[in-house]
């Protein structure tokens, strides 16, 4: 609410009636609401125990009445109990509404309501068989509502609901069913077009995605587990810059990791999570060029950097804590020693590059120089493609190498949601920028393929041979692609399917296609080198503090490429 203060202008407040005595946080969300897409399934198609279903599909107003017209009904018996599953057509964060009528019967109805990021997990019970769960967020459970009235459900990821009447022999008057949709209200700054309509719907999938992680804090995932994860920052935080600019989610989530975490301890428990943070702040940096926001981290910065350094032994990666790269990769050691091993020089070199900015000369000699030595030993990845990613992009083997040894067997084999990032960018470091492109087409591509409309926590395309789609009901002798597939933590229905790590082509796509690069920190210095591959033309925009770059490439007859860039003032082009 908004009231005039003593200056006369529009303040943000408490109603005076709260006096002086009252603190309130507000929150950076907006609500919206969505109608009902479409009817996926029905208990009843007799007509006799769910009457006028069509009503749910027509635009409500969030207000119940005593006009009594439009309504759906479902009728219950003491055998039947009739039930619904209702589609809202994208995945988003939030609940529902449901508006009531006025029954015969004035006592609150039971209903049991379960959300669904799939058709299957809507339709599931919360067993040891499927996986469902209400870990984290609830998403199956029973509450009372209203006669002639109006009930906000859930806080959740969902694009599905299953509505189902408990009680016998009930009445259930539904005027209206609206999903309640929180986000952030921001523009899309960034942008990318091209002539192929794959690629530009995986840009904006991974774009959306993201977007729906960024609620008060950026989050791993809309329905599981919600929380801070360091590690799956950087490609979320890669996808902010690109599409969105400077938020302050990502400040206010990586200060909040820094203030939980005091050292000795790793972030999130995970050694790697810790140099994450480091290469985040690095990355940022050179995107946003905040000095002022650089230094609050100096103390926390030099002391981690300090606790790194002392892991190091015989120029080899000693770390303790959790020893993680990403699930796929957690089964073989040998693979995730050269990983943390690669990260290490990535993190000290990084380290040494933001204490010079800091005027921490001695700090930055001692990284540099560990990072040095440290890559005379080069561990073999062990046919991990995250493993060679990581070491490629820490210099210690040849990107050409790791990609044709390594990340390129099998195509987009063993690729994975969240380092899948990683080998993109080693794949483009070996100038195999049509290959990146077709397993961005292939990998993030097979997602939209079986339905999704936003990257999952995991993924594997041997999958989708028999699998039915999220958006349907799962078929006697297909494979529900949702229940029956995932692994370690994301096991069946658990899987998120929302999961902000996932974003990697957006930047990627953003930075190697559409081909602009910060060059200098805050933009001031970008550059603009296109790598279109099979594409005619590709065009977008970028976000710099200083404006939004446009970008148009059209591949000539003789192959040429013709580049227009419009760059706001204060912002330097090198092609």
């Amino acid at each position: 609410m908004f009231f005039m203060n003593k200056s006369g202008s529009v303040a943000q407040q408490l109603p005076p009636v709260f006096g002086q005595d009252y603190e309130a946080q507000t929150d950076s969300r907006v609500r919206k609401y969505l109608p009902v897409k479409r009817i996926v399934w029905m208990s009843d198609r007799s007509g006799q125990n769910i009457i006028d279903p069509q009503n749910l599909l027509k635009p409500g107003t969030g207000q119940a009445d005593l006009v009594h017209q439009n309504i759906t009904r479902l009728v219950s018996t003491a055998d039947v109990k009739p039930g619904l599953l209702v589609d809202f057509g994208k995945e988003i964060q939030g609940g529902i509404q449901i508006v009531t009528d006025q029954p015969a019967d004035h006592t609150p109805i039971k209903i049991r309501i379960r959300f669904g990021e799939s058709v299957s997990e809507a339709m599931s019970d919360i067993d040891t068989i499927s996986g469902a769960t209400n870990d984290h967020a609830m998403r199956d459970f029973i509450i009372d509502v209203p006669w002639l009235g109006v009930t906000n459900i859930g806080n959740t990821g969902f694009r599905f609901a299953r509505i189902d009447l408990v009680d016998a022999n009930r009445d259930f008057q539904i005027k209206e069913i609206r999903a309640i949709f929180e986000y952030r209200d921001i523009p899309y700054l960034g942008s990318f077009k091209s002539n192929d309509e794959r690629l530009n719907k995986i840009w904006d999938t991974g774009a959306y995605t993201v977007h729906l992680n960024m609620q008060e804090y950026l989050w791993d995932g809309i329905k599981r587990d919600r929380l801070v994860w360091v590690g799956d920052m950087h490609p979320e935080v890669m996808t902010i810059n690109t599409v969105f600019g400077k938020n302050e989610v990502v400040a206010k989530s990586l200060d909040r990791a820094r203030d939980i975490t005091p050292l000795p301890g790793w972030m999130n428990g995970i050694s790697a999570y810790s140099m994450w943070w480091v290469l985040i702040h690095r990355d940022l940096y050179r995107n946003q060029g905040d000095k002022e926001y650089l230094r609050q981290q100096q103390k926390y910065l030099i002391a981690l950097l300090d606790q790194l350094l002392s892991k190091v032994k015989d120029n080899k990666e000693n770390l303790d804590g959790g020893r993680f790269l990403d699930w796929p990769s957690s089964e073989n050691p040998q693979g995730v020693h050269a990983g943390l091993h690669a990260m290490m020089v990535m993190t000290l070199d990084a380290g040494a590059e933001l204490c010079t900015i800091l005027d921490e000369p001695a700090q930055a000699v001692k990284c540099k120089a560990m990072a040095t030595n440290m890559k005379l030993y080069v561990p073999d990845p062990n046919h991990s493609k995250q493993a060679a990613a990581l070491m490629a992009l820490a210099g210690l083997i040849p990107a050409d190498k790791a990609n044709t040894e390594v990340i390129a067997v099998g195509e987009c084999a063993k690729f994975s949601t969240f380092y899948g990032y990683y080998m993109l960018q080693a794949k483009a470091q070996a100038e195999d920028y049509q290959g990146a492109m077709d397993c961005i087409r292939n990998y993030w591509g097979g997602m939209l393929d079986m339905g999704a409309t936003t990257f999952w926590e995991d993924f594997d395309l041997e999958w989708t041979k028999n699998a039915a789609p999220i958006d349907e009901l799962v078929p006697d002798g297909k494979d529900d692609i949702h229940g029956d597939f995932g692994a370690y933590c994301y096991k069946n229905l658990r899987h998120s399917l929302c999961h902000g790590w996932a974003s990697g082509p957006t930047a990627w796509l953003t930075e190697h296609v559409l081909g602009v690069s910060v060059v200098e920190p805050g933009g001031k210095v970008i550059q603009v080198k296109p790598n279109l591959g099979d594409l005619q033309w590709v065009e977008g925009t970028y976000p710099t503090p200083l404006g939004v770059v446009k970008v148009r490439h059209e591949k000539q007859a003789n192959g040429k490429i013709k580049t227009d860039v419009d760059a706001p003032k204060g912002v330097k082009v090198l092609k």
